[in-house]
Formats: C-alpha cells, sequence, structure tokens
C-alpha cells in the first residue's frame, strides 16, 4: 500500500515523513520590537556528514556544544549593550546542526530583508566540509560569513602557509577567524555590519582573560534539545603538556587560564532560572584548574540549596585522586561522570606520543578512588600508536578488562589532527594523508602505519569496542557496579544505560557515542556537495529499512544487557564479588609523594569533544 501510494505521488512520501518526524525546528531567536533596523546574527555549529554523505543529526543528541554557548553568551551581551548603536537592534538566532535542521532557507530570507552575518562556530576539523558547503549557500546569496573553530585556529597556528581548504573558504569570500572570541566578537559585528570583514582575524597568539570574561550560555529551548537537558561551560582552557596529537596546546595555548568561583555560579544561577541543572565542565583537565577547590566549595552550596538537583561531568587526569580533597569535593558537588585520557597502557606508546604524565601503576589507583566516591568513570583509549597491532590491542584490552575498574571505555583512532604537532610534521614532510577532512573524526583512518594495514587498522578498531563490551564483560561491569555503593539498583542502571548507549551507538549506528543522540535523522536533500539528491522512491523505503535494522537489534541489545542487570541484582552474593581490579592496591614508592597542589598536576588533554 505504502509503494502504490509512492508511486502516484512520491513527494507525499516526504510530506508524510515530515509530518510524523519534526524536521523543522523552531527558531531560537532574541524577541524584537519591529522599532529598529535589525542586524541579524545567527550562529551555527555544524554538524559533519556520514559516509554517505547525509548530516549526522538527531531527534535530541548527547554533548552540548560549549563553542556555541561561549558565542552565544558573546552576541547577546553585544546585544544588550547595542554596540552597532541605539538605532540599530542586533536580532540573536543560534542552532546546533547535531539536533537541528539548519533552516538555510528562512535565514537568507531574513538576510535579505535587513543585514546580518552568519558564523560558522566551533568548527572542527571534520566539520570543515559541511560549514564550508552551508558557506558556499550563503555567499551564494551574498551574506557575509565567518567560520572559527579548532581546524581553522590549527591550520594557521601551525603550519607555514594556508591549506587548499581554507584558501577555497577566502575565495569564496568567507572570512576565517582563528582563535578565541572573547573581547574581538563586538569589532567582529561592527566591521560586519559596516561592510569591512577582514579575510583573516588571527588571534591565536593573543589569548584573552577569562576572569570576568562573559560567560557561556544557552537559551533553555535549546537545552532541551540535548539529552537530559544537558548544558555546558568551561572553567579554565589551555595546558602546559606536549602531547604530540593534541591540538589544544596549539590553540588554547599552553599557558592554563581560569573563570573565577564568582563567574560559575552566576552562570549555574542564571541556569537554574531555566530549569537547567545538569553541566559538562569541559576543561581538559579540572583538577589543573587552580580555582578549583573554590569554584567546587560554591557548586556544593549551590547543590544544598537545590537539595541535591544539581549535576555535572568532569574531564579529569591520571593523578587527580592525589590532591587532598578533590575526589571527595567533586562528588559532593554533584560529579557523577569523570572523563579520564587514558590512551594507552602500553608504556612505549605514551613516550611516543610524549604524554610522560601517564603512569602505568597509578591507573588503579585513581580508578578506585573515583569509583569509592560513587562516580562512573569513563575513558578514552587510541589505537594506531607506533608499536599498535591487531594483536598487542587485543592484549592491551584484555589486560584493561581484567586489572583495571574502568566502566566506559571509548575507542579513538589516532589522527593527525590539523593543529597538533603529529600533523605538522607528517605535512611538512609530505607525507601523505587523507585529503577529506570530513574523515578527521577520530573514527576513520586518515594515515598509513609502520605496522598494520588500513584494512587491519579498520578491523581492529571496531573489534575494539565487541572485545571490551563482551557479554562476559558486560556482566562484570554490573557485578562492580552492584559493589559500587550502597544503591546498587541506581547505580547498576546507570551504568546498564552508558554500556547500551555506548556500544549500540558504534556498532547500530556506526557513529561514535560522542557524536551520538537519540534517534538518527537523515534529511534527503541535505547531502554533500557534489553528491546526487536521491529520488523519493530510493532514499525512503531504504530509510525505513535503516531504521528498523538499526533500532530493532539495539533494542534487543539493551534487552539482554537489562536481563544480565536483574540476575545480578537477584544473586544474594551480590555484595561479595570481587575480581582482580578491585582488589587491594599494593604501596608503590611513588605513593609516598601525594600531590597538594593541582600545579605539581600533569595534566591529560582531551579532544574537544564538547566544541
Amino acid at each position: 500500500m505504502f509503494l502504490l501510494f509512492a508511486c502516484y505521488d512520491p513527494r507525499a512520501v516526504e510530506r508524510t515523513f515530515h509530518a510524523i518526524l519534526p524536521w523543522k525546528e523552531s527558531l531560537i531567536t532574541t524577541p524584537h520590537d519591529g522599532s529598529h533596523k535589525k542586524f541579524y546574527v545567527e550562529l551555527i555549529k555544524p554538524s559533519h556528514y556520514d559516509d554517505d554523505g547525509y548530516v549526522i543529526q538527531w531527534a535530541k543528541s548527547w554533548i552540548p556544544s560549549n563553542s556555541l554557548a561561549c558565542l552565544y553568551g558573546l552576541a547577546q551581551d553585544c546585544a544588550q549593550r547595542q554596540v552597532l548603536g541605539d538605532e540599530v537592534e542586533i536580532v540573536l538566532n543560534a542552532y546546533d546542526e547535531c539536533n537541528t535542521v539548519i533552516p538555510v532557507k528562512d535565514i537568507i530570507r531574513r538576510m535579505e530583508q535587513g543585514s546580518g552575518l552568519v558564523c560558522l562556530v566551533g568548527v572542527q576539523t571534520n566539520q570543515y566540509p559541511r560549514a564550508l558547503d552551508l558557506a558556499r549557500q550563503f555567499r551564494a546569496a551574498g551574506i557575509p560569513v565567518v567560520i572559527g573553530g579548532f581546524h581553522v585556529s590549527g591550520c594557521i597556528a601551525m603550519l607555514p602557509d594556508l591549506p587548499p581548504d581554507l584558501q577555497e573558504a577566502l575565495d569564496m569570500g568567507v572570512s576565517l577567524f582563528a582563535g578565541e572570541g572573547e573581547g574581538r566578537f563586538e569589532q567582529l559585528l561592527q566591521e560586519s555590519f559596516h561592510g569591512q570583514l577582514a579575510p583573516i582575524y588571527n588571534y591565536v597568539n593573543q589569548l584573552p582573560d577569562l576572569q570576568g570574561a562573559v560567560t557561556p550560555f544557552l537559551p533553555e529551548a535549546m537545552v532541551r534539545r540535548y539529552v537530559g537537558s544537558f548544558a555546558s561551560f568551561d572553567g579554565g582552557r589551555g595546558c602546559p603538556f606536549q602531547c604530540s596529537f593534541c591540538t589544544i596546546i596549539n590553540v588554547q595555548g599552553r599557558k592554563s587560564r581560569f573563570r573565577t568561583a564568582d563567574d560559575v555560579e552566576q552562570l549555574i544561577r542564571t541556569g537554574l532560572t531555566q530549569g537547567i541543572n545538569r553541566y559538562f565542565i569541559t576543561d581538559d583537565n579540572f583538577a589543573r584548574n587552580r580555582n578549583w577547590e573554590e569554584i567546587l566549595d560554591r557548586l556544593i552550596e549551590l547543590r544544598d540549596e537545590q537539595d541535591g538537583d544539581l549535576g555535572f561531568m568532569l574531564q579529569v587526569d591520571m593523578l587527580s585522586h592525589k590532591i587532598k580533597g578533590f575526589v571527595e569535593k567533586s562528588a559532593r558537588a554533584g560529579v557523577s561522570k569523570v572523563f579520564i585520557g587514558l590512551e594507552s597502557v602500553n608504556p612505549d606508546n605514551l613516550f611516543a606520543a610524549k604524554k610522560r604524565q601517564n603512569r602505568q601503576h597509578e591507573y588503579q589507583a585513581m580508578l578506585r578512588a573515583w569509583r569509592d566516591a560513587g562516580v562512573i568513570t569513563y575513558a578514552g583509549y587510541i589505537l594506531g600508536f607506533p608499536g599498535d597491532t591487531p594483536e598487542s590491542i587485543t592484549k592491551d584490552i584484555e589486560y584493561i578488562k581484567r586489572e583495571l575498574p574502568i566502566d566506559v571505555l571509548e575507542f579513538f583512532q589516532l589522527t593527525p589532527l590539523p593543529g597538533s604537532e603529529d600533523h605538522k610534521k607528517l605535512y611538512l614532510q609530505g607525507v601523505p594523508m587523507d585529503p577529506d577532512m570530513n574523515n578527521y573524526d577520530l573514527e576513520h583512518v586518515t594515515m598509513e602505519h609502520s605496522q598494520m594495514t588500513k584494512q587491519e587498522w579498520e578491523g581492529i578498531y571496531r573489534k575494539a569496542w565487541d572485545i571490551y563490551y563482551s557479554p562476559e564483560h558486560v556482566e562484570t561491569l554490573i557485578r562492580r557496579a552492584a559493589v559500587m555503593n550502597d544503591i546498587p539498583k541506581k547505580q547498576t542502571w546507570r551504568l546498564m544505560y552508558h554500556v547500551v548507549q555506548f556500544h549500540g551507538t558504534m556498532i547500530y549506528e556506526d557513529v561514535h557515542p560522542l557524536q551520538g543522540g537519540y534517534f538518527r535523522r537523515k534529511v534527503r536533500t541535505q547531502r554533500r556537495h557534489g553528491m546526487p539528491i536521491e529520488h523519493p522512491l530510493l532514499f525512503y523505503p531504504r530509510r525505513l529499512w535503516e531504521i528498523v535494522r538499526t533500532y530493532v537489534p539495539w533494542l534487543y541489545f539493551g534487552w539482554k544487557v537489562a536481563r544480565v542487570r536483574r540476575r545480578v541484582l537477584r544473586d544474594p552474593e551480590m555484595r561479595n564479588y570481587t575480581d582482580p581490579a578491585l582488589q587491594p592496591i599494593a604501596p608503590t614508592d611513588d605513593d609516598t609523594a601525594q600531590a597538594e597542589s593541582p600545579n605539581a598536576l600533569p595534566i591529560i588533554p582531551a579532544r574537544d569533544c564538547a566544541a
């Protein structure tokens, strides 16, 4: 019946899909009274394309964009201060393409009636092709466009000349913004308003002070599009270490800068007025934030005011547990999840990556400290270091499963991201790298490996998820969670949810969990530039089959994990469970050197997952 109906009127199929699913989003817009000239500021955080050229997008996405929140706060401050004059009203619209269909035609229509600027913000390398395609549509309509983010900033900071993709943007009349927007966004708006945008704004070496700076902010309607109404902010930026694969140190600098506890309290209180009480603190290592204790004390007070209804996720380093009171105060402040850049358990790999600060013998002690505080641990693990082979990777993952009480492990491909030392060396040496920036998402192989073929490397990356999240180890994870604190039902449910979320997104959606969300959307007409737009009769039947093929086995996987959880909770010996990862830790010589200050700690930078 569906096919007969489609044959009669193919476009009716498309209208049916649009009626069922909320493809069109309401705009996030500042109110205006119609009495002023209007200057539209359109902030867009682009997503990136899948292997078939469709935008990766969800009904609700998981990870909030801190870059978008920072730019929204700056733009809102400019609008309130009327930086374009009393007679000009700045109208602000914002979109995260990971959960919103960008209304390109509506934006163009508004610009034709007034003036304004399209800002493509927080653009990471894998998102740059999509950003360029969006910019191409706006430039064809004569609309000013500026692109900023880690890709532009990293290339300008590290390379001796502009790579072809940045030059392509300049040739289209797009402006490039390198560096951070604090203290500069007002100038950008003024120059755009007067038609005087420069081709390149380079502030990479002029890092702004964050104390007293405008704090990140997103309106409630946008935050509600993230699962759990999750917002974000950065308490600090920068990293003093030299990890060769990291872009943070070359974009945000090696000198750490911090917000004050007053700034953070103001941000949280503003969010509470909108009902926002869950935050991802995106510092690459919050333990190195010199204001950590004052900030946590303030968060503890705020949490007490809210009767405990305030929660956070942190990124920390391997030695954060050695700061006196840090773990305990984090838990009291409502930290329920921490991300740790484990990166590798192979000492040779850590040395090759200049990650000498990771000390293998500290892993278990650190993980146990967070477990004892009732905090779920996430760890990132990189595959593809020079010493890696499929056999060594399998061996290392089995070691982690047996010896380290990690809850959620996520895998990344070693990727020469523009802005990193690794990329600069390969670029200057003329070593072949994947020319398609869309593949620099930490999932695809983008360079050659000395001991693995591309097929072997891709194969072990896919297999790694199944090795760690094997049925046997999933049960082990749930049993460990059951003895983690005094609320086994709650703790095992949380762990079950994250296992189904992380493993399922990678296996069934073929998307890394950090790019994931609830219910994948595919808009037929939003395909990568140069790829054909499919006919509705081909696209929609196949899309229906994709939905069935994806979500039926995913739901079945979740049902199986839920059965394991119920079996564990019914076990009368549940509280007596132990394994090598939970055994008492033998003291080492280094255990006598307790860190009393975060200034004595090394840092483990993570990817710009919340950019």
